[in-house]
C-alpha cells in the first residue's frame, strides 16, 4: 500500500510471551560458629600442649609441688593452693550458670580430640576408597589398619602430655623412651595411654553422656537466663530438610527441644539452617538465646546483658570471681621465694664451753621455692659481742632444695647481763632483709 509522502514508516515490536526470570533472594549474612568453634579448638590444643612445658598449670605429685602462673607453690602453702582451687571452681560454675554447655563444645579436651578422631577416620575412608584400587572388603581392612595406627600414636602423645601435668615433662620421657612399667609415673602413662586409645576407639562423643557428670551439673546450675541453643518456627517455615540433625555431632535433633542434656551448644545446626534458609532468602530459624524466651528485637540492649550478665545472681558470681582472683594475684605477689624459719633449741638453756664462752643453740630451715640458687647470709643484733658458731654465715641452697642446720650463739662470760636477753637474729637473701625476735639465756647469780 502507497503511503503519503513525508510519513514514515512505524516499526514493528515484537512482544515476548515469556515470563520474565525470577531474581534469586538475597541470602542474609550470619556469623559463622562452625569455623570460629574450629580456631578455639586449635588454641586449646596449643594450650593443652604448652601448658606443662611452661609451669603455667600444672602439678608435680612425685615433688609435692603446684606450678601457677610460673610460681612454684609447695604443697604445705595451702592458703595459695585454697585461693587457686577455690578460683577455678567459681569460674567453672559461673561459665555453667552463664553460658551453659558452652565449654563442651568449644573448650573440652574430649570434645576436641573425639570430633578430631570422627574426621581423621572420615578422612583415610574416603582417601583409601578414591585412591586405593582393591575390593570392598580390603579397602575397609585398609582403612582400619591406618586409623588404629594414627590412634595408637596419637593416644601414646596425648597421654604424654596429660602425665606432664603430674609428672616433670623431662624425667617422663626419659620413663617413655625405657619403656619404663615399673615406677608409678611409668604405670600411670601406660594406663593412661590405653585408656585414651580405648575411649577413642569405642566411646568418643558417648564419653559425654555416659560417663562425664557436666552434663548433668549443667541441669543443675543453668536457669532461666542460662545460654542456650533454641530453635524457634512461629511461621512454620522450616522447609524439612533435617540437615541440622545430620551435622550434629552429637547426634539430636535441636528442634526437639533445647533442653536435651546430649547438646554441648557447638552451633553447628545454627550454621546448617543459616546456610540452607539462607538459599532462601530467610533468616535460620535456630538461634543462640538467653533461656527458653523469645529472642531480644534488636543489640539495642545494654553490653552487659549481651554478654550474659543479666541478673544479680550473675553479678554477684562475678565479684565473688574478682575476689577470689585478686586474693590470689595478692598472695602469690607477696609470696617469698626463699622461706627462712629460726626457732631456738631448748633442750639445753644454754652451754658453757672451757674457755667461759656462753652458748645457745639455734636451728635454721630454709626452702628455696624460687627457680634460682639463694644464698641466705645470717647475723645477729643488738647481743654486744656475739658471734655465730657451727655454721657459716652464708647458707647456699638449690632450686626447690631444702636445708636445715643447727648452729650456736656464742658470747663471751660478762658481756650481756644475766637471765634472759632479747635480740634478734637477721637473714638477707638478696636485697630482702627480715629480722627473727629470739631470746638468749645466760646463768644467773645465786
Amino acid at each position: 500500500m502507497a503511503t503519503e509522502q513525508g510519513t514514515a514508516e512505524v516499526p514493528l515490536v515484537k512482544i515476548s510471551t515469556k515470563p520474565a526470570p525470577k531474581k534469586r533472594p538475597e541470602a542474609p549474612t550470619y556469623f559463622a560458629f562452625h569455623r570460629m568453634r574450629k580456631m578455639v579448638h586449635l588454641a586449646c590444643v596449643i594450650i593443652f600442649f604448652t601448658l606443662p612445658l611452661s609451669n603455667l598449670v600444672r602439678f608435680d605429685i612425685p615433688h609435692q609441688r603446684f606450678y601457677f602462673m610460673g610460681r612454684e607453690l609447695w604443697i604445705s602453702e595451702f592458703g595459695i593452693l585454697f585461693l587457686s582451687m577455690m578460683f577455678l571452681l567459681f569460674v567453672i560454675a559461673g561459665m555453667s550458670i552463664i553460658y551453659g554447655r558452652v565449654y563442651c563444645g568449644y573448650l573440652c579436651p574430649q570434645m576436641i580430640f573425639s570430633e578430631a578422631a570422627d574426621t581423621t577416620e572420615r578422612e583415610i575412608n574416603r582417601r583409601v576408597k578414591k585412591y586405593v584400587r582393591l575390593d570392598a572388603a580390603k579397602q575397609k581392612l585398609l582403612s582400619r589398619t591406618i586409623f588404629y595406627l594414627l590412634l595408637g600414636i596419637a593416644s601414646v602423645i596425648l597421654a604424654f602430655v596429660f602425665i606432664s601435668y603430674f609428672v616433670e615433662p623431662r624425667d617422663l620421657f626419659r620413663r617413655l623412651m625405657s619403656f619404663d612399667i615399673r615406677t608409678a609415673g611409668g604405670i600411670a602413662g601406660a594406663t593412661t595411654t590405653i585408656i585414651t586409645f580405648l575411649d577413642f576407639l569405642v566411646l568418643r562423643q558417648r564419653f559425654c553422656t555416659t560417663v562425664c557428670p557436666y552434663g548433668y551439673l549443667q541441669g543443675i546450675l543453668g536457669d532461666g537466663n542460662t545460654l542456650l541453643v533454641h530453635y524457634r518456627d512461629p511461621q512454620h517455615e522450616c522447609i524439612e530438610c533435617k540437615k541440622c540433625a545430620r551435622v550434629c555431632e552429637m547426634g539430636i535433633d535441636i528442634r526437639n527441644s533445647p533442653f536435651q542434656i546430649e547438646c554441648i551448644h557447638c552451633a553447628d545446626c545454627i550454621d546448617a539452617c543459616n546456610e540452607i534458609m539462607g538459599k532462601l532468602g530467610k533468616a535460620g530459624l535456630i538461634h543462640y538465646s538467653w533461656g527458653d524466651r523469645e529472642l531480644p528485637e534488636s543489640l539495642r540492649e545494654s553490653w552487659f546483658r549481651r554478654i550474659g550478665i543479666r541478673d544479680a545472681k550473675r553479678v554477684i558470681i562475678l565479684l565473688i570471681m574478682v575476689v577470689y582472683g585478686c586474693g590470689l594475684y595478692i598472695a602469690i605477689s607477696a609470696r617469698r621465694a626463699v622461706l627462712v624459719k629460726i626457732s631456738p633449741d631448748r633442750a639445753t638453756m644454754y652451754q658453757i664451753a672451757q674457755d667461759g664462752n656462753i652458748a645457745n643453740k639455734f636451728r635454721v630451715q630454709i626452702a628455696n621455692r624460687g627457680q634460682e640458687q639463694a644464698t641466705v647470709v645470717l647475723g645477729i643484733e643488738d647481743l654486744p659481742g656475739a658471734t655465730l658458731a657451727g655454721t657459716e654465715n652464708a647458707l647456699v641452697v638449690n632450686p626447690g632444695g631444702t636445708l636445715q642446720k643447727d648452729f650456736q650463739v656464742v658470747v663471751a662470760p660478762g658481756s650481756v647481763p644475766g637471765g634472759v636477753n632479747h635480740f634478734q637474729l637477721t637473714t638477707k637473701v638478696g636485697n630482702e632483709r627480715e629480722k627473727y625476735p629470739q631470746t638468749f639465756i645466760t646463768p644467773t647469780k645465786e
